[in-house]
């Protein structure tokens, strides 16, 4: 497992946002989906087709609370991309928000220890690059350190202590493999990351906005 780190300003996630269509209607959809509290919104009609190249990911504690948020999800409006099913893994699924979003909810346990809940173990930013170890490089050379790292094909930074999501970096053919969707896509990712840096544009078009002033 690979730390290395930088002595460069360090940069950290600190909120996601992202770009809708219908305002209103993407906050009744996350509101009733149970995730508002981790994102903001922002209405936007840029071009965008096919896979945005990112996938928002939950792991939750048990089988019953993964079915309970795509209930929830579906129920509100959403489509589910992958049933939720067993793997070696754990057991997990894939769901679209009607933004066009994708959302993975998953957990590692296999069977449930108690009842469902809506509580939300981890949320996690899971960016499809082109190449992981360069992209990876990038974000090292933005003082960011890295938690885990398997080769070409994943990486994972640390969060800030009070950081409420964590990111990580996979192959995008690989990731769009694993949601179940076709890897082409063009135009804006729909997306806009919050940091604690002077705004950039990471190797994969993704864009980071400076912090807000107080």
């Amino acid at each position: 497992m690979a730390t290395t780190t930088s002595t460069a300003a360090h940069t950290t996630l600190t909120s996601v946002t992202l770009e809708v269509a219908d305002l209103e209607g993407a906050r009744r959809f996350y509101r009733a989906f149970g995730v508002d509290a981790y994102l903001s919104l922002r209405a936007s009609e840029t071009h965008s087709t096919g896979f945005r190249g990112f996938t928002l990911a939950l792991t939750v504690s048990g089988p019953a609370t993964v079915d309970a948020f795509i209930a929830a999800a579906v129920d509100a409006g959403g489509e589910e991309v992958k049933p939720a099913v067993k793997s070696l893994w754990g057991y997990g699924g894939v769901i679209q928000a009607p933004d066009g979003t994708i959302w993975k909810i998953a957990t590692s346990a296999k069977k449930d220890t108690g009842p469902a809940t809506r509580d939300i173990d981890e949320f996690v930013l899971l960016l499809g690059v082109e190449d992981v170890k360069a992209t990876k490089q990038f974000y090292v050379g933005r003082g960011m350190t890295v938690a885990k790292s398997f080769g070409g094909k994943y990486a994972e930074f640390a969060p800030a202590p009070s950081g409420r999501v964590k990111l990580a970096l996979y192959k995008r053919r690989g990731l769009a493999k694993d949601l179940g969707v076709n890897a082409e896509g063009t135009g804006s990712h729909r997306i806009v990351l919050g940091g604690t840096t002077a705004a950039f544009t990471d190797p994969d078009g993704f864009v980071w906005e400076a912090p807000t002033p107080a």
